[in-house]
């Protein structure tokens, strides 16, 4: 994992651990500190200048309590938006992966009623030739110059009527046949163009949603990078605690030294990777398996575990453990790392080609990657949780080929990789 890549994860982590504890007249700080407060902020100075009043003091307090209840209140309201937006994408997949599917099958029910109708259209046509070799005319031809036979046209007659009333039978059938192999055509080229907009909607709330997470994200970030130093600077105001700046500035470097050395250890972790159940070198198709575990859930319908409703399970689930890392199936671009609803935490790979992988159900805190980046087959990404609508610590893995999800199983089997 490149620095860059890891950047935008270690800053989170970093402001995620935010924590101002003050034991025994002492004051441990630790958290990460703004280069520059926001003019909005209080300054250190602003706060001992405060002191020299009761009065000032009190308003100064009271400021600084407002400033943290309105870094809360925005956060969390960012967030609840951001787990809307990823609900709203998420129906709308879900939407778009039903109607592909039953488009499919009205499509392989339309190939196989215009079979039909092509068969029933040939005997038609066979039997239209068989009457004319053996035509009334023919018939008629024979009563005038054979007038002692007339017993055996008798019969021909008879017989002539018997086809007659079968290539009326068959000429029906085809006719039907024809009418509902149209039918079937007609309704699945109207479900493939309605497919465009499903489509096109599933990518506008996918957007949407990365957006409000991008705006969520930020929230928390301003909430992090700020709450620690305004708590202590009420510690400052409030009680006799000594050297409070000092020893939340040596609590911040403390905390930045440990979160660089995880992701140090993460990256060289990830850089030795060299097999194991999942990730490790690219085969010759240039696809890993995403992770390890056993297969816990097929692609197709099913009774949702986690909703008791009915509905298309649009991937496969591999259960290694929780935490356990999540690897690029292939190189590609990452388009989508936020809240996808029903899919919890997920980032989602553009791999070229029209095809693209997406992995569901990553940890709080486990995606490892950001939008755009560009991540290499085999690479960790994130790592395994059970956010969203999940029972219990897994990967959700899609395939998808021009958007449509296909079943992964076949999909990776074509390519070498077994899930």
């Amino acid at each position: 994992m490149s620095t860059a890549s890891s950047s935008a994860p270690r800053r989170r982590a970093l402001a995620a651990a935010v924590a101002v504890v003050l034991t025994a007249g002492a004051l441990v700080a630790v958290g990460p500190v703004s280069a520059a407060a926001a003019a909005s902020y209080p300054s250190w100075s602003d706060v001992e200048q405060a002191k020299a009043s009761k009065d000032t003091q009190q308003a100064k307090v009271r400021q600084i309590e407002a400033l943290l209840e309105d870094l809360t209140s925005k956060a969390s309201a960012a967030q609840a938006s951001a787990e809307a937006a990823g609900t709203v994408y998420q129906d709308a997949q879900t939407k778009y992966d039903a109607a592909t599917l039953e488009q499919r099958s009205l499509q392989g029910q339309a190939d196989d009623a215009e079979r039909t109708a092509q068969r029933s259209e040939e005997q038609a046509g066979q039997l239209a030739a068989q009457l004319g070799r053996a035509s009334a005319n023919d018939v008629t031809t024979d009563i005038l110059t054979h007038p002692s036979d007339s017993g055996d046209l008798l019969y021909e007659l008879g017989a002539m009527s018997k086809l007659s009333e079968q290539a009326d039978g068959i000429y029906s059938q085809a006719s039907q046949d024809r009418g509902v192999a149209q039918g079937l055509a007609d309704r699945a080229e109207q479900a493939e163009e309605a497919l465009g907009d499903l489509a096109d909607a599933a990518q506008a709330k996918m957007q949407a949603a990365q957006a409000a997470a991008d705006r969520a994200q930020s929230a928390v970030d301003a909430q992090a990078d700020n709450k620690a130093r305004l708590e202590a600077q009420l510690t400052l105001l409030t009680t006799n605690a000594k050297d409070v700046e000092a020893a939340y500035d040596k609590g911040v470097a403390a905390e930045e030294a440990r979160q660089a050395a995880l992701a140090a250890e993460a990256e060289k972790a990830a850089a030795t990777n060299q097999g194991g159940a999942g990730g490790g070198t690219p085969n010759s198709s240039g696809w890993v398996r995403p992770s390890g575990g056993y297969q816990t859930s097929p692609y197709g319908y099913r009774v949702d575990p986690y909703t008791h409703y009915r509905a298309l399970h649009a991937g496969v689930d591999l259960a290694p453990a929780c935490y356990a890392p999540i690897y690029a199936a292939h190189s590609g671009t990452v388009t989508f790392a936020a809240n996808g609803g029903g899919y919890g935490n997920e980032v989602v790979l553009d791999n070229g080609g029209g095809i693209s992988t997406a992995y569901g159900h990553i940890v709080d805190g486990g995606i490892l990657v950001s939008v755009g980046q560009h991540v290499e087959a085999g690479q960790q990404i994130a790592k395994i949780g059970s956010t969203g609508w999940s029972t219990g610590c897994h990967l959700h893995f899609e395939t998808r080929v021009n958007g449509s999800a296909v079943d992964p199983v076949p999909f990776m089997a074509a390519r070498g990789i077994s899930v």
